[in-house]
């Protein structure tokens, strides 16, 4: 890879991972309109690494309460709404890592392509708006409940689907169940944590038995800039929620789906 395909793949991996445009769609555009090779496994593994890292900073501070309350809940058997949340956060793991393990091989051989991407990003775009304009704002993170995190669990296992989506799909089931658009972005966020780390654990797993030759300053470069841009991104996507709501998102996926399907019938 030349320096900046990294650079510009790096950016486009931190800056949408967490946003609901789905990064599928926008890293599979450099290779349909200019024609670059597929970044890699090593690459992948790296850009993973990176936005893990970002989130992880971003949230030290709630992580290190979530995990100390879950610890404590599990020596003590005693409960508050850290530790509950910790145990939300694994259950609503639990769906899309049974999916992925099932569908993983159906999906990569039957749903990696440019039409599905086009008409998925445009379809959860739709639901998105859909549910952030009817969906009620009563509810916060001490509001869920065993339904609504396995319903929010399910929701996540269909971002499988490439240009679905990951946060954008989680964001749009929470919005639908009445939370609050910043409790349904931060518990999306928090819920990535896991995911991200089971798939870069996979992916690193993968690398190293496969022997292949590892360009290190690239790798490097890969992970400070994905780290350094999902931070901010997590960051201004937050302090902005409130005020610009899903719609932009929405019409952004219209565009970039629409994009995706002229590449595939023009």
């Amino acid at each position: 890879m030349l320096w900046y395909q990294i650079v510009f793949l790096a950016l486009i991996q931190g800056l949408t991972e967490f946003l609901p445009i789905s990064s599928s769609a926008h890293l599979i555009l450099p290779a349909q309109l200019l024609n670059w090779q597929d970044q890699g496994l090593a690459f992948d593994v790296a850009v993973h690494v990176g936005t893990l890292i970002a989130i992880v900073a971003y949230f030290r501070k709630d992580l290190v309460q979530i995990i100390a309350a879950w610890c404590v809940s599990i020596k003590r058997k005693e409960s508050t709404s850290d530790s509950r949340l910790a145990w939300w956060i694994c259950l609503a793991t639990i769906p899309a890592c049974v999916a992925g393990l099932l569908f993983d091989d159906f999906i990569s051989t039957h749903l990696r392509s440019v039409e599905v991407i086009g008409y998925t990003t445009i379809g959860f775009g739709v639901l998105l708006w859909l549910s952030d304009r009817y969906g009620s704002s009563n509810k916060t993170e001490y509001d869920f409940c065993l339904k609504s995190v396995l319903s929010i669990g399910l929701a996540q296992a269909l971002a499988l689907i490439p240009g679905t989506s990951r946060s954008g799909i989680t964001m749009t089931a929470a919005r639908y169940l009445g939370f609050s658009r910043e409790c349904a972005a931060r518990f999306s966020f928090l819920l990535s944590i896991p995911l991200i780390l089971a798939a870069g654990s996979m992916k690193l797993l993968e690398l190293i038995s496969s022997n292949i030759s590892v360009d290190w300053i690239s790798i490097g470069l890969g992970v400070a800039l994905s780290a350094i841009s999902a931070y901010f991104c997590i960051h201004l996507f937050l302090k902005w929620l409130n005020t610009i709501g899903f719609f932009p998102f929405f019409v952004y996926r219209l565009v970039l789906g629409s994009v995706l399907l002229l590449l595939v019938y023009v």
